[in-house]
Parts: C-alpha cells; sequence; structure tokens
C-alpha cells in the first residue's frame, strides 16, 4: 500500500512526499552523479559529481513543487479549494477538490503552470550565462536546471489529458461545444493516443539498446494513459450523480451505539454481530460522533473493557455531513476530501441516515446494468 508524509505547509498548502519519491530521487541523484555529469565534465573531482548531482535532484524537484504551487495558487485566487502538493514518481499532483467551475478557469489553471516552468528555465540560463567563467559546477547545475524546466515547460504542453496542454485543449473544447463530458472525452482520447504514442517509442527504446531511457518512456505513457481513461471515469460518475438526491442514497437502517458504551460491547455486541465497520454514536438522542473499526483496532484488546466509545469515536463538531437534498456528486465530494468512507446525513439535528461509498457504488452498478 502506498503512503506519502506531510513535510509542511506552504501558503497554507499541506506539501506531501509519496513513498515512490524517495526512489526516484536516488535514482535521479544517482544517474546524474554516475554518469550525466561524468560525462559532460570529466575532470571533476568525484565529490563535486555527487554534490552538484544532490543539488540537481533537489532543484528539479523545487520546480515541479513550484510548478504545481503556481497551478494552486492560482486555482485558490478562483476560488477553487486546494487540499494539497504530493511529489511522486512522476514528478507532482495538486489535488483541488472540484473540477473548475468554468472554462475559464481551467484554461488559466492548466496554463500557468508551464510559464513558471518556463520563466524557471529562463532564471537558471540567466545564471548560467553570468556564472560561466566564475565557477563551472554552479554553471553546470543551471545549465541542467534550465534545460529540464524547459523540457518540462515543453511536455506539459502536449494536448493530452492530463497533462497541462491536455487541459487547455479541454477548456477550448468546453467553451466550444459547452460541454464538459464532451470536452473531456475529447481530452481524454488525444491523451490516449499520446500514451500509446510514448509507450511504442519507450518499447523501440528498449529494442534498440536504450534500456533505462525506453522503460522510463513506456512507464510515463502508461500513467498518463491510466489517468486520461481515470479522469474521463470521473467526469463521468459526477455526471450521473448530479441530479440524485442524497435522500435517494441513504441507508436508512443504521445502526447506532451510545458514548458510554465499553469498546469490548461495541466489538461483541455490534462489530462481530452486525458485521459492519463503522457505527453513528448518539446520546441524548442526538449525533454524537462516528467510530469506525480503524478506531477499534487502535485499542490494544486488553485496554478495550476500560475503554468507552466516547474516548474513540470522531466527534460531530468534526464530522462531514450532508442533508438529504444535497447531490450525489457533492457528497462523492466530501467522501474523497475527507478519506472518509461514510457521510451521516442530518437535517434539522436530526440523523436522518448515512451514505456509504457502497451505497453510491451500488447505485452506480444498477443504472450501469438497466443502462441508464
Amino acid at each position: 500500500m502506498r503512503t506519502s508524509w506531510r513535510i509542511f505547509r506552504l501558503f497554507g498548502i499541506e506539501i506531501r512526499i509519496d513513498s515512490s519519491w524517495i526512489f526516484i530521487f536516488g535514482l535521479i541523484t544517482w544517474a546524474l552523479a554516475a554518469h550525466y555529469f561524468p560525462s559532460h565534465y570529466p575532470r571533476w573531482p568525484a565529490w563535486h559529481y555527487w554534490g552538484v548531482g544532490i543539488a540537481a535532484s533537489v532543484l528539479l524537484f523545487a520546480s515541479v513543487l513550484a510548478h504545481e504551487l503556481t497551478h494552486s495558487l492560482v486555482a485558490r485566487s478562483k476560488g477553487e479549494e486546494v487540499r494539497s502538493i504530493t511529489l511522486f514518481i512522476f514528478g507532482g499532483v495538486a489535488e483541488i477538490a472540484e473540477e473548475p467551475g468554468t472554462a475559464g478557469k481551467e484554461f488559466i489553471i492548466a496554463l500557468v503552470g508551464p510559464l513558471s516552468s518556463l520563466i524557471i528555465a529562463l532564471i537558471f540560463f540567466g545564471l548560467w550565462f553570468a556564472v560561466q567563467g566564475v565557477s563551472e559546477p554552479i554553471a553546470a547545475l543551471a545549465r541542467y536546471i534550465s534545460v529540464i524546466n524547459l523540457i518540462l515547460a515543453l511536455f506539459n504542453m502536449v494536448p493530452g489529458f492530463p497533462l497541462d496542454g491536455g487541459r487547455v485543449l479541454r477548456a477550448i473544447a468546453w467553451k466550444v461545444t459547452g460541454n464538459l463530458k464532451r470536452a473531456t472525452r475529447i481530452a481524454s482520447i488525444t491523451g490516449q493516443t499520446v500514451a500509446f504514442l510514448l509507450i511504442f517509442f519507450g518499447v523501440w527504446q528498449i529494442l534498440t539498446g536504450f534500456f533505462f531511457n525506453g522503460l522510463w518512456i513506456a512507464l510515463i505513457g502508461w500513467f498518463i494513459h491510466s489517468a486520461a481513461t481515470r479522469g474521463y471515469r470521473e467526469v463521468l460518475v459526477k455526471e450521473m450523480l448530479k441530479d440524485v438526491r442524497v435522500r435517494d442514497l441513504m441507508d436508512t437502517t443504521f445502526e447506532t451505539v451510545d458514548g458510554s458504551m465499553s469498546v469490548q460491547d461495541l466489538v461483541q455486541d455490534y462489530v462481530l454481530t452486525k458485521r459492519e465497520r463503522a457505527f453513528l454514536v448518539t446520546e441524548a438522542g442526538k449525533l454524537a460522533g462516528i467510530v469506525c473499526l480503524e478506531d477499534v483496532k487502535a485499542i490494544p484488546a486488553e485496554k478495550r473493557q476500560d475503554t468507552t466509545v466516547r474516548d474513540i469515536m470522531t466527534p460531530s463538531d468534526r464530522l462531514e455531513t450532508v442533508s438529504g437534498s444535497d447531490n450525489g456528486s457533492n457528497v462523492l465530494a466530501r467522501l474523497a476530501s475527507g478519506k472518509i468512507n461514510q457521510v451521516p446525513v442530518v437535517e434539522d439535528g436530526e440523523i436522518k441516515g448515512i451514505v456509504c461509498r457502497t451505497n453510491i457504488l451500488d447505485f452506480l452498478h444498477l443504472r450501469s446494468e438497466l443502462g441508464v
């Protein structure tokens, strides 16, 4: 299971690194220090190669972070919620809560990322020009970062979803057709075409003896194909759910437990008997919180008798809740934003039901079977 870690916050946005980032950071550093810089600058001492290689890797990912941060800050200025930025094996991704509401927003948010990479490329090109006769290692570092940011800007402008160029294409198609679903399909098909071309080119590179380069290009193609397909499916799901009310999705046969109950009794009388993974907690007839199987598992077996449900539940003031009149697309966004599996349905302080991921999946599956 992949993991990510929060490393700091920047402009109020959580910056995270995926576990795959550690591998690619080490691989890039090794490739630069052991191959790239020695082949271009053979007279350097060994410690120069590793020093400049590490610095280049750090600046490369700082450039990727700057690219994604530009997307995020512009999206936030347009009223969009930005949850986090995660650096991973293929670069970085900004997690924006919702699709931009208009084609104009999409166009601007997508375009500023490659522009930021181009500006960084120009800055480091200027630095390279200024220090050529002063320090060869610094000049080499500046030249590498300049070139890599230029490549990053140009590659991201390839018109294939989910690359920035693909999002620009979707924005234009959205503006012309007035239909987000159709625009996403156009951009997705273009993205899949670009992905197949990259995969075929990568395989050709492998067969002609450039194994590492070919493998990397093919993996990037595979990633783009998966993301393009997934992006279109997500839009289809939101389209199917936008006219569905929460009251049509919610489960009204939910179980509630009292906050004073011991965790041991919860396990014996509810978790094992009802075979449910989450229970709403009530006190004096009001919603007090929710307790999940993960909360129970965090308590050692020998301490469960002396621990109450109230001690381990997520209290109501920290819960995501929805009303029966909300649409299905909104509740799906709530589930995704909190990385949770269920949301209570509350109206006038009274619990009406609970919506789980499984309720939404069952609804979508039924519609698919009926050809709706």
